[in-house]
Order: C-alpha cells, then structure tokens, then sequence
C-alpha cells in the first residue's frame, strides 16, 4: 500500500510511503517531516520515498529513497546514503544441516567471535599498507580474488560485480584512509552482525525459487552478514558534508535542513563526493568478503570439512547505504537518475535480468531483509512494479530509539532468555545487547506484507536465527 503526502510549498514533488495503515499510523511524523523536506530538492522527480522500515534519519529517514535527475540539475547528498557508506546484506548457503552442527553452536560462536573482530575500533584481520588499501577502494573484490579471499563466482554474485567503477582514491582524504586501513574484516558496532540461520519448510513460500537461490532443503544451515565501510565511510561522508555545506550557496542551492547538504552531481564537488563514495563502496564488498572467508574458515577448521563438504555459497550481497546512476522510466520516458537509497535495497525485477547473475534471469534479484537477533530474516526477489525506482526495504526498522531500548531492555536478561529458546549469541556490550532486542523492531512480516502488498517484492523464505556476534 501507497501512502501519499501532497505536494505543498517549497516541495518539488509529493512525498509517499510504502506501509501498511498500522505502520504507517504509527510511524515517527519526524519521518514524515524529512520526507517534505527531501522533496525540496534540485532536481528530484517523481517522489520522495520511504519505505515500511522507516525511521527517524540524517537528514533523509532511514529506509528513504530518492532519484535525481543528472542532466537537470540533479544532486548528490551524503544524507541521503548515510555515513556508513554500503553498509550491506550478504546471505551464504552451506551444505550443512542444524542437525549436525546445532550442539556446537556455543563453542562456533565463541569462535566466530574471535575471527571476526566486533565494537567500536576493532581492528581487521588483514594487515595492509595505504598502497594495498587504496588498491582495494578502487578494485574492490577483484583484490579479494587475486588474494585468496574469493572466487570468480563470488563476483557474479555480488551487486555490481563487487566493484564501482568509478572509485577514484585521490579523492579520499589521508586521515580516511588512515581510518579505514585496519578495518579490513571487520563487523563495527550497532546493528551490524553475522548470524547463523536455518531454513524450515514451514518458512519456505516457494520452493523452486528458493532452490534457484541455492536454499535447498528442511533444515539447511545458511550464514547472513550485515555490515559495511566502517569508520572508512563515516570519515568520508564527514568531510565531505562540510565541504557541500561551504558550497552551497554558490551554486545557488537552499535545502531546509543542513543534513540535507548537496551538490549538483556534474560539478567537480559533486563528482569527488561521488568518487570517494564508490571507494568506500568498494572497501565495503571487500569487507563483507573478508569476513566471509574467515567465516568459512571456521566452520572448515571446527568439523574438519573440505570446501566441497561445506560447500558455501553467495547467493547474493546488495547494498543499502549508496547512490547508483541507474535509467529508470519517469512518466514514459527513461531518464538517466541518481537513485539515493538509504536504508533501502536494490529490487530489480525480471525485466533487468542482464543486470542480475545468469541463474536469476527471470527470476529478479534477491532482496535480503535482515531482521532482528530475535525473530529472524527474509529472503525475498524484486518485482518490475514501477514507482519506487526498483527499491525496497532493507530490514525490519526500529520502533524505538536505542536509549528507549536500553532503558527498557536488560542486556545479560536477553542474553539468557535467546539461550533458552536456542539462540546463541555473544556481543561485544551488553548495552550494545540491549539495543538490538527483538522488542526495539517493528514487526518484520508485517514490514514484507506491506512490501508484497505494493508489489515491490516477492517473499520467498523466512530465516531463523540460532547463532550470532554483535559488535
């Protein structure tokens, strides 16, 4: 379901919001307000939107999307990606059945603590210097392949092939640079994990898609991660939001809400913004590689598995914190657009099967719904639906803020509560705990019926959670 806001004063366009009538009543009117505000912008067509999951922002709310029109003016907004640039959704299948592993699942995750570096200022697994570092911006997983960390068909796999060709290191800042070069392999904080999922044939809407996603049986052991560019990301979005705010008023610019700072895309800021941005892009794909194989190598090393017996692999990794120049139809006509999506992922139909992975050509992209540590994930596959510039939501969206969460929820009370009901977790905080229960997210089928209901996206399994590690 569609809600409209109308098209009043200063907004160029009107402002809508993909939600069931629950959601959408219950729904922060901040929200609604950065909504107004965002369609205020040079260049913006269509609408100004935001998805079911949708929640108070930087200056766009988390789950927003929207497109701008590169040759009319159009803007490029650090706000409306988010400061950890590609932060992301990679879903990994495993031979494995819960059976095998589940009396395991505390000493595997203990294990998978201690490999895969967690919280604030952690240090990545990877020791590179700013040579290797700047070479990774700029090839992103092609770095990963020619260094032992993935496999040609990781790359297929992978939105845009793991690499956004238009990164251009010398538009990073030392102290960036400086920031994300120990990074490498690392979760961060907040909401980001690794978790350990399996599949229920209950949970499946649709077995034959699934097998074409590689889900292929009752109890089939599968691995998401959740994190992005780090402190990489965060130093780039910084700056460069101070430069856009400096420039605005020569190029003429007036937005409502400094957050919203912005440049036209064609100008020389707004191109260098946008060069940085794909390499910090680039450092994200590699970082959820890098993570991956340590992952992987756990598993092997702990059940003496070859790589055939585990048998891992990608059925896909999007982004959800990014700008891609993508042609869309607007009113009939393709128009060249900076589609910002923030907080929201990528849903390509059918129709754009030459953009997606040979084994989903009719299919439509898979979209990973990440939920809570509480009540599980979704796979799902995009749509041609026009009218959100092939987005969607990326998880399940906070219900409340994480000081409400840690007032309401006890950190070592929730760690026991998950173990009882066979959910293994370990976190760098408990506070940091406290912050992700299950109780702080909207409800994540109702987020996936407002998504079918609109059309965007198909549902195709949902995944419980039994093991994870939280920054």
């Amino acid at each position: 379901m569609m809600h409209e806001i109308k098209k009043e004063g200063d907004m160029r366009v009107p402002a809508k919001v993909v939600a069931t009538n629950n959601l959408f009543d219950a729904m922060d009117e901040g929200v609604k307000e950065q909504l107004r505000n965002v369609a205020t912008m040079p260049g913006i067509v269509q609408a100004s939107l935001c998805m079911p999951d949708a929640h108070y922002g930087y200056g766009f709310p988390i789950g927003g999307v929207a497109a701008f029109d590169i040759d009319n003016g159009g803007v490029i907004s650090p706000g409306g990606i988010g400061f950890d640039i590609n932060c992301g959704m990679r879903l990994l299948t495993t031979k494995l059945h819960i059976d095998q592993i589940e009396k395991h699942l505390p000493e595997i995750v203990k294990r998978l603590f201690k490999v895969v570096p967690t919280g604030v200022g952690c240090k990545g697994t990877v020791n590179l210097d700013i040579d290797t570092f700047k070479e990774i911006c700029e090839r992103g997983v092609d770095w990963c392949i020619e260094n032992g960390y993935a496999t040609k068909r990781d790359r297929e796999y992978i939105e845009d092939n793991g690499c956004l060709k238009d990164a251009d290191s010398t538009f990073v800042s030392e102290k960036s640079i400086l920031r994300g070069l120990k990074q490498l392999g690392t979760l961060g904080s907040g909401n980001h994990y690794c978790e350990i999922q399996v599949v229920r044939n209950e949970n499946v809407r649709d077995w034959a898609t699934a097998k074409r996603m590689g889900i292929e049986f009752d109890g089939q052991v599968v691995i998401m991660i959740h994190c992005g560019s780090r402190g990489f990301g965060h130093q780039i979005a910084t700056e460069y939001l101070t430069r856009f705010l400096d420039a605005m008023p020569g190029f003429g610019i007036k937005v409502p809400d400094k957050e919203l700072a912005c440049a036209p895309f064609t100008s020389d800021l707004g191109q260098a913004y946008y060069k940085a941005m794909c390499c910090a892009a680039n450092m994200a794909f590699a970082n959820r590689q890098v993570i991956s194989h340590n992952v992987a190598n756990v598993f092997k090393d702990y059940f003496h598995l070859t790589d055939e017996m585990f048998g891992m692999q990608l059925v896909y990794d999007v982004a959800h914190n990014i700008a891609k120049v993508e042609t869309h139809n607007v009113n009939g006509e393709d128009k060249r657009l900076l589609v910002h999506r923030k907080g929201s992922t990528r849903a390509f139909g059918p129709g754009r099967s030459n953009e997606l992975p040979k084994a989903y050509h009719g299919l439509g992209q898979p979209v990973i719904l990440g939920g809570s540590m509480e009540t599980g994930s979704y796979l799902l596959v995009g749509t041609d639906t026009l009218g959100t510039f092939a987005s969607s939501a990326h998880g399940a969206g906070r219900a409340m803020s994480r000081l409400e969460a840690k007032e309401k929820f006890d950190g070592k009370t929730l760690l026991a509560d998950m173990k009882k009901r066979g959910i293994h977790v370990q976190s760098a905080s408990m506070k940091g705990l406290a912050e992700e229960a299950g109780g702080a997210y909207k409800d994540i089928n109702e987020v996936v019926e407002a998504l079918e209901q609109a059309n965007l996206c198909r549902a195709i399994v949902a995944l419980l959670p039994v093991g994870n590690i939280k920054g």
